[in-house]
């Protein structure tokens, strides 16, 4: 499968082979943050995202609930790793019209999901422009033994979700709460070889692990959960803003979580050779070429 030369994903392998660093990156450009030293057993993580008015949210959002979200999908890249938030930065560029009744709702709707998980605030930019542009930047922290990266799939691991998937832009897309618990227990208690978040649609997105391990993958269309507010089972695969856990581990822990946290953790499929490439196994038994069609910037 490839993607076209201008996709998101082939802009940043770009980028990326033109950015030297030195020994202190243990991960740079590539994964849902940024991995550095920092003591004898915990790793640094650094992110950032950038909302922009009329991609990632409508002019009829909340201030609330474009404050919430600023702040949720940075959260969602530090639980992809496998860590702990614990400091944001707030960068703003907004139309001089309002400007402080927005700053208001958008703050308060931050500031309850930062107080939900104890992040501190700690500075920024602000800056007037044309239309809302919001980028927030999180570091956290992970233990050396949890953290987990989009490289590690393994030929026979089981593939995860930790959520229902599909239909989130109806709404849930503003409101949606980090799993950060849920990664958190998962690093804790199991061996969780790959993880990411799905910001852009599980196909796109499992393309995208799958790229950065080496490895293919089959799903099975009757495993995947698919959202009450998805509108079809195609929204569930492409349509993206699920913000949920994508990850893999060894079959012999997987049958260990369906029976522990298979309610909340829901098997989908497994990873294979990467000669096997990405399919789909629907539920009248046909196999189809999965073809990542989710959401990117170009």
């Amino acid at each position: 499968m490839r993607l076209p030369e201008a996709s998101e994903l082939n802009l940043i392998t770009r980028i990326s082979s033109k950015i030297k660093t030195d020994s202190s990156v243990i991960c740079g450009i590539g994964d849902d943050a940024a991995v550095l030293k920092y003591t004898q057993d915990r790793y640094l993580l650094y992110t950032c995202d950038m909302l922009i008015e009329g991609v990632d949210f409508t002019s009829r959002a909340r201030p609330e609930q474009i404050g919430h979200k600023a702040l949720a999908c940075s959260l969602s890249d530090i639980a992809a790793m496998g860590g702990a938030p614990k400091y944001a930065l707030v960068s703003l560029g907004l139309p001089k019209r309002d400007a402080q009744g927005f700053i208001e709702g958008f703050y308060d709707g931050l500031r309850k999901l930062a107080g939900k998980f104890k992040i501190n605030v700690v500075g920024g930019d602000l800056s007037a422009c044309d239309k809302i542009i919001v980028d927030v930047s999180v570091i956290g922290q992970v233990s050396k033994r949890n953290l987990t990266l989009r490289k590690g799939a393994r030929t026979g691991d089981i593939i995860f979700v930790s959520g229902s998937l599909g239909g989130s832009i109806y709404g849930k897309h503003l409101s949606f709460i980090p799993r950060i618990k849920e990664s958190n227990y998962l690093v804790s208690h199991y061996k969780v070889n790959a993880m990411m978040d799905i910001s852009d649609g599980l196909s796109l997105d499992l393309y995208r692990l799958c790229r950065a391990s080496g490895v293919g993958a089959v799903i099975y269309e009757d495993l995947v959960p698919v959202a009450d507010q998805a509108k079809s089972f195609d929204e569930a695969l492409h349509m993206g803003e699920d913000f949920e856990l994508l990850f893999t581990m060894p079959a012999s822990l997987a049958r260990k979580l369906i029976k522990s946290r298979g309610n909340i953790f829901k098997a989908i499929g497994e990873i294979r050779e990467k000669k096997f490439g990405l399919k789909l196994i629907t539920r009248g038994y046909k196999e189809k070429v999965l073809e990542p069609k989710g959401y990117q910037h170009f």
